[in-house]
């Protein structure tokens, strides 16, 4: 509902900021707490499935929301699309925010949270504590978060002004390959969930990670090729077999990297702040690169591909936690409280 620039001058974007930024503050703390209600419910050796189930909020948000857009973007004219024709999707989610609140309201918390708290052992400044004890895995889990987002948005977002600025071709072309991408990542992601729980976490987080580095510079050949099923199977193929195997396992691991005391924010930090340095900007930065390049995508492959090491060798360094017990206290915990007494 905000009004344009034409409406109320500079107001316009200083308020667009403002808001952006209690969003991200509430965005911060959705994600840490909706997966580690699930993960700590979940029954045992089911972490990776469980923890799953909220990470299919992006696949159906992009889903529902690319439908609300298509239909609004085919039958309206170009100039009242941008005008107004973009809110209605907005204005539609109400619906979702009356359910999660619902839902928030009448949540418990979980029984390994509760355990601490009866123990009387609750940190006072977990995100300071997670600093001081996990400052490793902080760092890993932000590697291992640095491509699974920063190349999620290359290929939801960047690819749709890719395809109408540079190939010439309708914006429909690039919003039916990610609604396609977005319906099957609602089966792939908890498949990969549940797979992690049988094989581990980081198999799969590698197998992700090293397919998105491998497809880097495929990934812009099949969109030149200019035909919409080639570019249509492009997308999905980015996020079938590179976002949704590190997605769908993601929760659970970045969950079990941290002791039950500080776990809610050492896997929102990590998750977090790799979503603002490497998804937030990535399509700033892949737009940046073609500008450079003169129009060519070389140097936004050279960069997922960067993006890719990074969290390749993140999860390489990372250790696996599948069959952890996830409401054990861990070694640096214990040696952190015994240290502060």
């Amino acid at each position: 509902l905000l009004p344009s620039y034409e409406s109320i001058g500079i107001w316009a974007p200083i308020l667009l900021v403002v808001f952006r930024i209690f969003q991200g503050l509430g965005v911060g703390g959705e994600w840490g707490g909706a997966v580690l209600l699930a993960v700590e419910h979940s029954p045992e050796g089911r972490r990776g499935f469980y923890g799953s189930w909220p990470q299919m909020g992006v696949p159906a948000g992009l889903l529902l929301g690319n439908l609300a857009l298509l239909p609004l973007s085919l039958a309206l004219p170009t100039e009242a699309f941008l005008s107004w024709g973009w809110r209605i999707p907005f204005l539609l989610s109400i619906v979702l925010v009356g359910v999660g609140l619902f839902i928030r309201l009448r949540i418990m918390e979980s029984p390994s949270f509760r355990q601490v708290q009866e123990s009387d052992t609750a940190a006072d400044m977990p995100i300071m504590d997670v600093i001081r004890i996990y400052p490793k895995n902080v760092l890993l889990a932000m590697g291992m978060r640095i491509a699974e987002n920063g190349i999620f948005y290359i290929l939801t977002v960047f690819v749709l002004s890719y395809i109408t600025e540079v190939l010439g071709l309708s914006r429909n072309v690039g919003l039916i390959g990610v609604i396609i991408g977005a319906a099957i990542g609602l089966f792939t992601i908890p498949l990969f969930g549940a797979l992690s729980d049988r094989y581990g976490r980081r198999p799969l987080y590698m197998f992700g990670a090293v397919f998105s580095l491998v497809f880097s510079f495929p990934f812009f050949w099949l969109l030149d090729t200019g035909s919409s099923v080639v570019i249509w199977l492009a997308i999905v193929l980015g996020l079938i077999l590179g976002h949704d195997p590190m997605y769908g396992p993601q929760a659970a691991y970045f969950s079990e990297l941290f002791g039950t005391r500080v776990r809610y924010s050492g896997a929102s930090i990590g998750y977090q702040l790799a979503s603002v340095v490497g998804g937030g900007i990535s399509p700033l930065i892949a737009t940046s690169l073609l500008a450079l390049a003169g129009g060519h995508w070389w140097l936004i492959a050279l960069y997922t591909s960067v993006l890719a090491l990074i969290t390749i060798v993140s999860t390489y360094l990372a250790s696996e936690t599948f069959q952890d017990d996830i409401t054990a206290e861990h070694p640096e915990e214990r040696r952190y409280l015994a240290g502060s007494t």
